[in-house]
């Protein structure tokens, strides 16, 4: 497991009759007891030697004050500490163990940022659409890629690479208008931020389901979007409950 030292996972989430999620469960941190987490240099290593993921570093917190505020120096930073630290942050990135040792040698508390459009795309879904597609995606047994949620109230499905550009094409044929719904596709040229990352004091990007073994086979656009879509047209109804 990637981040097995970490991070412990609920069971899933409590849904009603209609399959809503009215009471989602999503990853907590361990207490203080625990053993201390494992430093951000561990997992872009075990990213790229489990899993075969590029990563690259970005920005990190600094406390000001009191105040942890990111690296960048933008006091209206709207990712503290979880964005790439220049525009031109893909030639930053690797899949060498080596190479990252090296990186995250210069600054310890750099993000770790996964570029997407390569091992794998995200499709993203507000907290709320995620738990009720997970819910359904589990009823019906079909086989999930690893997922995050960040502390923003945001969940990233990893699905198979080229996934993103399919994204509008596929949402038309099942009836919907892409701008109509709060899913967004990333691909080639964008990127994701991967635990253990920490968004300024809104708390760190965590694993909804976490990578494994049992899901190294990303799903397509056929297995995942339908629900998701689905889960995203209800969206309206799941803020009322």
């Amino acid at each position: 497991m990637v981040v097995e030292e970490t991070i412990t996972f609920t069971s899933g989430v409590t849904t009603n009759t209609s399959g809503a999620a009215t009471d989602a469960r999503l990853p907590k941190q361990r207490g203080a007891a625990q053993a201390p987490p494992a430093p951000p240099l561990e997992h872009a290593v075990r990213y790229t030697q489990e899993r075969a993921w590029d990563v690259f570093p970005g920005t990190w917190l600094e406390t000001v004050d009191g105040v942890p505020r990111c690296s960048c120096g933008d006091l209206a930073c709207p990712a503290p500490g979880a964005h790439p630290t220049r525009a031109r942050w893909a030639d930053e990135t690797t899949g060498s163990a080596t190479t990252v040792r090296r990186l995250w040698a210069t600054e310890p508390r750099a993000a770790v940022l996964l570029p997407t459009g390569r091992a794998f795309d995200a499709l993203e879904v507000s907290e709320a659409v995620g738990c009720l597609a997970l819910a359904r995606l589990e009823r019906m047994a079909q086989p999930l890629g690893p997922v995050t949620c960040t502390p923003d109230g945001r969940m990233l499905f990893f699905v198979l690479p080229g996934v993103a550009a399919k994204v509008p094409a596929t949402l038309r044929r099942l009836g919907w208008a892409p701008t109509a719904l709060d899913l967004r596709g990333r691909g080639v040229g964008d990127w994701v931020a991967a635990p253990p990352t920490r968004v300024g004091a809104r708390g760190a990007v965590q694993w909804a389901r976490e990578p494994n073994a049992a899901n190294r086979w990303l799903p397509d656009v056929d297995e995942l979007l339908p629900t998701l879509a689905y889960a995203c047209g209800r969206e309206p109804k799941l803020r009322c409950r």
